[in-house]
C-alpha cells in the first residue's frame, strides 16, 4: 500500500494531542520544512526548528517568560526568540536615560512560525502563508542543510 500525501498548504497532520503533550517537543518535517512544535503552558505553538540566526537547533533550547512572551532561547548563541509571533527580542538600555535602565526590545520578526489547531485529540500544522521572507527561511530545504553545515564548521574553526 503506497503512503498518501498529504496535501500542500495543511493543516498536516503532526500527532495525537496526549503524545505530543508528553514529549514537550516534536520535530517534523513538512513539505520539506523542519518545524518544531512545542506544547509549554496548556497551549501549542510550532515555529521553523533552525534559529534564525545561525542556523541552531531549538529543540533544546530553554523556554522562559521575557517581558511578557513565552520565548525559547537559542542553545547556540542565546537569541531570544518569541513563540507566538517569532519576534526576535533583545535586552539594551537608552543611554541618553539618567540612570539607564535595561529593556526587552523587538528586533521583529526573524523566525517563522506557524499556526496549530487540534481537533479531537489530533493536532495539525498548517505551515505560514506569510509570503515575505523570514530570516529563519534562510535555513530550511536542501539549501538551508548546506548553510547550516558551513555554520558549524566555522563555530568548529573558532574553538
Amino acid at each position: 500500500m503506497e503512503e498518501e500525501e498529504q496535501p500542500t498548504g495543511g493543516p498536516h497532520f503532526v500527532g495525537k494531542k496526549d503524545e505530543l503533550i508528553k514529549a514537550k517537543r516534536s520535530f517534523r518535517t513538512i513539505e520539506g520544512r523542519d518545524i518544531l512544535i512545542i506544547h509549554q503552558q496548556g497551549a501549542f505553538y510550532a515555529l521553523d526548528s533552525y534559529c534564525y540566526h545561525a542556523g541552531g537547533a531549538l529543540q533544546n533550547g530553554d523556554i522562559e517568560e521575557l517581558n511578557g512572551k513565552l520565548c525559547i532561547i537559542c542553545p547556540k548563541h542565546k537569541y531570544k526568540i518569541s513563540l507566538t509571533e517569532g519576534e526576535g527580542l533583545y535586552k539594551a538600555t537608552d543611554p541618553r536615560e539618567n540612570p539607564p535602565v535595561a529593556r526587552w526590545f523587538s528586533k521583529g520578526v526573524k523566525q517563522r512560525t506557524h499556526m496549530v489547531t487540534e481537533t479531537d485529540g489530533e493536532v495539525h500544522v498548517t505551515l505560514s502563508q506569510n509570503p515575505g521572507w523570514v530570516e529563519s527561511d534562510f535555513y530550511q530545504g536542501e539549501k538551508g542543510k548546506e548553510e547550516r553545515a558551513k555554520a558549524e564548521e566555522a563555530d568548529k574553526a573558532k574553538s
